[in-house]
């Protein structure tokens, strides 16, 4: 009988350990996860312990964790909000690519390439890398901001120009055939075909089939229908000759507005983190440190070279559109190194024998390099970046390496009272506040209020929300608000997240947000204040009790509705001042009479706070 052959799972058990070990290890000495799989990935592969030969193979499966990324990007990505960004991918975006492509090219007849050599090989370089940036950008929490957003509209343009680089690439290949013009216009209108087919299939198919399956009820059906339109997204561009990530993030724009949405970015969630991992991973394998060795003249030069002409020209266009010091430099760093599309861009060029293939095992040694050194590059500028930052109030002391149980962000009137409850039962909560003259106050009252910005990640990790079990955020700003949600479900899912909420929409937001807990701030006091109002108008304390409680028990149902339909869906739920008498007396007759309106029997009332919790479902 045979033996079984292990070493697919032996490889897979290599992996996953070389992600377990290292990741954890670089974020806590402060270098990003990034950095972490990279140097793992030199570690296990062919020129470390060569636990691994054939990088190559793994990479091309792991481009699939891009794929993903870009996928749940785009559902972020409403059409109306895409559209908003039309400028800064077709403005922004050719502009710095045409600036940083011919100093690159300069740079690389320094080097001593030939001007076509030296043209493909800026270019390749031009092409930032989509899975760092994104990464590191998630780990800020700052794809949402503006400065985000406009590295993100710069990577969607470039995505958009690996095609015409590599038309580019067939039009500069050694003559052949007098057909070549012929095949070119196919493959442009192949292009165009798979475009608006996949455009077609979004507008038209993918929600009917997505309702189609939640009626099923088959949660792994559902999981496998959101790998489907992932997957066949790219392989329909692919085959168009396009972007897999492009297309993927075409699929995910057009799921941005499906009632499935956040569900669908649940089932893809663990499989984007686990390929993206894999992808750097890879990267770091596919570091030849042999070719590094045998033109390490080249490399040593290059690298340098590449890097900061890239990230002066960044600067430089940023500069001259009036984007802020701060964010110019933090867009130069983030995008100075070279990306995946220039493996993509070096092996077609070297197929066409445009690339001799020396030089592409040594431009590819160049851009895996800058790849490992960008997240060096942002640590080594974060201080930078926080002398320039606004300066701490004089009488205040900022929040540096606390780690309470609980992290309250925000110590008015309504975070004061929350801290009530829990002081009460001794828990460790550290309070960060910005406004100087508040925590001035609570200091005379004995409260320790730490001084900090919570809508800044930096802030976060210095309270202490990395080790926190709970986050309060009770800002009255909801604006502010959603941005903490935001930082805090990316950098910190450990931590409960509880939010007070500015007003219904607003709660609802939170809710689809996947908050743990939303409260509206005004809504139990509300409650008890017509309650009272009844009391004092001689209604019955009971009967007042039982008005309140079927009032309450409305609204959980009418925030319900509005979860799954929309808000104003329970419009006609609310009682008004418009309509005549309500059938429901609000004041028990004082003689036996015929009951109109409900009896006494009525179902008990839910208890008090379900409204405000998400998902507590009306007990009918």
């Amino acid at each position: 009988m045979a033996e079984p052959d292990t070493s697919q799972l032996f490889h897979v058990v290599v992996l996953l350990a070389a992600a377990v070990v290292a990741v954890p290890l670089f974020r806590r000495l402060g270098l990003g996860s990034v950095l972490g799989y990279l140097a793992a990935g030199v570690v296990i592969g062919p020129f470390g312990f060569a636990l691994f030969a054939r990088p190559e193979a793994i990479l091309h499966v792991a481009e699939l964790g891009v794929v993903l990324f870009l996928f749940v990007v785009g559902m972020e990505m409403r059409p109306s909000h895409l559209w908003a960004l039309r400028r800064q991918i077709f403005g922004l975006g050719p502009l710095q690519i045409g600036a940083c492509g011919l100093v690159l090219t300069g740079c690389g007849l320094l080097l001593g390439l030939t001007p076509p050599v030296a043209f493909i090989a800026a270019f390749g370089f031009v092409l930032t890398s989509t899975a760092i940036v994104m990464q590191m950008l998630a780990e800020r929490g700052d794809i949402a901001m503006p400065r985000g957003q406009k590295m993100v509209s710069i990577l969607l343009f470039e995505d958009l120009l690996i095609v015409p680089l590599l038309a580019l690439v067939a039009f500069m290949a050694p003559a052949q055939a007098g057909d070549a013009g012929g095949s070119r216009l196919l493959s442009v209108a192949i292009a165009a075909g798979s475009l608006a087919a996949l455009v077609a299939a979004g507008l038209f198919l993918l929600n009917p089939l997505f309702r189609l399956l939640a009626a099923a009820r088959a949660r792994e059906v559902m999981t496998a229908a959101a790998l489907l339109v992932v997957l066949g997204a790219a392989l329909l561009m692919e085959m168009g000759g396009l972007s897999m990530a492009m297309g993927a993030f075409i699929a995910g724009v057009l799921l941005s507005e499906s009632t499935f949405r956040h569900q669908i970015e649940a089932d893809i969630e663990p499989f984007r983190g686990l390929l993206l991992g894999l992808f750097f991973l890879a990267v770091g394998m596919s570091l030849d440190l042999a070719v590094v060795a045998a033109d390490w003249r080249f490399v040593l030069m290059a690298v340098p070279l590449m890097m900061l002409a890239k990230a002066l020209c960044i600067y430089a266009v940023a500069r001259v559109l009036r984007t802020g010091h701060i964010d110019a430099v933090d867009r130069a760093v983030l995008m100075a190194q070279g990306g995946e599309f220039a493996f993509v861009l070096y092996s077609a060029a070297q197929a066409a024998g445009v690339l001799p293939g020396e030089i592409n095992n040594a431009m590819t040694a160049v851009v895996v390099l800058s790849m490992a050194l960008t997240p060096l590059a942002a640590i080594a500028t974060r201080r930078a970046r926080r002398r320039d930052s606004e300066p701490v109030p004089d009488g205040v002391e900022p929040a540096s390496g606390q780690s309470g149980s609980v992290l309250m962000i925000g110590f008015g009137r309504f975070g004061q009272v929350v801290s009530q409850s829990l002081l009460a039962r001794d828990v460790d909560v550290t309070i960060i506040d910005s406004d100087v003259e508040m925590i001035a106050s609570a200091a005379r009252f004995g409260f320790k209020v730490y001084y900090g910005d919570g809508t800044r990640l930096d802030v976060l990790h210095a309270s202490g929300a990395g080790s926190a079990r709970a986050i309060a955020v009770c800002v009255d700003d909801r604006v502010a608000a959603d941005r903490i949600v935001e930082l805090a479900q990316s950098a910190f899912p450990q931590a409960r997240l509880l939010v007070r909420a500015y007003d219904r929409a607003h709660k609802l937001g939170l809710v689809a947000a996947g908050v743990d807990v939303a409260i509206r701030e005004t809504f139990a006091a509300a409650l008890q204040f017509g309650e009272a109002a009844l009391r004092e108008l001689d209604v019955d304390p009971e009967e007042a009790a039982r008005v309140t409680a079927e009032v309450r028990k409305l609204e959980i149902e009418r925030f319900e509705l509005e979860r799954s339909e929309g808000i104003g869906a329970g419009a006609g739920m609310m009682r008004n001042n418009t309509t005549g008498p309500q059938p429901t007396p609000l004041v028990r007759p004082r003689r036996q009479a015929k009951v109109i309106g409900a009896d006494d029997g009525e179902p008990a009332a839910d208890t008090p706070g379900d409204a405000d919790v998400p998902g507590a479902p009306p007990r009918l």
